[in-house]
């Protein structure tokens, strides 16, 4: 008993007792060990979870977000409010109720991403091909959309990060522990762990010599990349499973930068304004905005003393990468690289007293959505129709202002 009252010797048993007892002592992840492991962790769809072990509980065996969240509230409160959560919201749901039928394996490929789980996709490849209906299917798991279980499951094995202080050993035995366990990787700390649903490969879909999915290659191309700056702690901040982005305001906020002047003060009937807006992606580690979907409007016009727009009086500047509806040509691409700055000045004759500058930055994160949806309801969305124009109510709901300044001129 002796012993145990003096700290220099407790380090020692307690290591030598967890040793006798099998608890896990996992060898450092070198380099190649941890692509090795990501490549085989990002096979897709991801391989059928097969029978759980028998010792599992009906809850350790489940795949569904809410199953995990009763002992990871804080994790499972975080992945309901992202996009994650919603990766097969009524938008992507509405397109593949049609396309499943008429052009499954194209639906499939939106799966590998969007529902990655083979528990999460009614068909699978038959052995003498075709496609088949998915005997383990589960529907209430496909809305889940992005669950934990595509990122911390196979085969029913846990797979996580370090511990917050980087070790990787469980305290006690794994067949002592929930779900046997997790086997622990820096490899879900790296940039690499996000690339396979935000980067193309090289031979993917491109436009004007240009991958319209190049996330992950504009990152490691930024000062963030050469700098070691990984995805994560961006967009999971302490850890947190929000993977907040283009459609959070504070978010968006806080990569971006704007600077605003006048060339004077006052101004009197017939003079000209003469405003200077500058917007620098100043924080984003890579193109603001990285994908086609957004579009960021940098604006001003002038406004009475009843609030009403002065006709003729609204200039803008667009940001962001156009392209047609049917994805075969690039119209523009106005993104900021990291580092780089968009300015717009605005100039505008005085017709009248009593006007106000109003100058703003305005986000539209589903700019494409809507005119998307709209030409796709047009045309006929069949069965789809009802969650398509649900995903267009949303989209056209979601522009948001980072800048707003209004400046009295006369």
């Amino acid at each position: 008993m002796v012993l145990f009252r003096r700290p220099l010797f407790f380090p020692l048993v307690l290591s030598l007792v967890l040793l006798l007892s099998g608890a896990e002592a996992q060898k450092p992840w070198t380099e190649t060990d941890q692509l090795d492991f990501l490549r085989r962790h990002w096979s897709r769809p991801i391989p059928p979870q097969g029978k759980p072990p028998a010792r599992f509980s009906p809850l350790e065996a489940s795949l569904l977000p809410a199953s995990c969240g009763t002992c990871h509230p804080a994790q499972f409160a975080d992945w309901k409010e992202s996009l994650h959560a919603r990766s097969m919201g009524p938008g992507v749901k509405g397109q593949l109720v049609e396309m499943l039928a008429g052009d499954t394996e194209s639906a499939l490929g939106c799966y590998a991403c969007h529902a990655p789980l083979s528990e999460q996709q009614e068909k699978v490849a038959g052995r003498k091909g075709g496609f088949a209906p998915n005997r383990a299917f589960d529907a209430t798991l496909q809305a889940s959309g992005l669950a934990c279980a595509a990122c911390h499951v196979r085969s029913h094995q846990r797979f996580g990060p370090p511990k917050r202080d980087g070790s990787l050993a469980s305290e006690l035995p794994r067949e002592r522990l929930p779900h046997n366990g997790v086997t622990r990787t820096p490899a879900f700390l790296r940039a690499e762990f996000c690339k396979d649903c935000h980067q193309f490969s090289p031979d993917g879909f491109a436009l004007n010599g240009k991958l319209l999915e190049n996330t992950y290659e504009e990152w490691k191309a930024s000062p963030f990349g050469r700098a070691g700056v990984q995805c994560q702690e961006c967009h999971m901040p302490d850890r947190r499973h929000l993977w907040r982005g283009i459609h959070d305001p504070e978010m968006v906020r806080s990569g971006v930068s704007v600077g605003f002047s006048t060339d004077r003060e006052r101004y009197a009937v017939g003079d000209t304004v003469v405003a200077t807006l500058t917007l620098t992606n100043s924080k984003v580690g890579h193109s603001f905005p990285t994908y086609v979907t957004p579009r960021v409007v940098a604006s001003a016009e002038l406004v009475d003393r009843s609030g009403r727009v002065l006709p003729g009086s609204r200039q803008e500047k667009i940001v962001g990468r156009e392209v047609t509806l049917d994805l075969t040509r690039e119209v523009s691409d106005t993104r900021l690289a990291p580092g780089e700055s968009l300015t717009f000045q605005y100039r505008q004759r005085l017709s009248s007293a009593g006007l106000t500058l109003r100058v703003a930055v305005t986000v539209h994160p589903d700019h494409f959505y809507v005119r998307f949806f709209e030409a796709l309801l047009s045309g006929g969305a069949g069965k789809g129709t009802a969650q398509v124009r649900e995903a267009l109510r949303a989209a056209r709901s979601s522009p948001f202002a980072v800048f707003v300044k209004e400046v009295p001129l006369t």
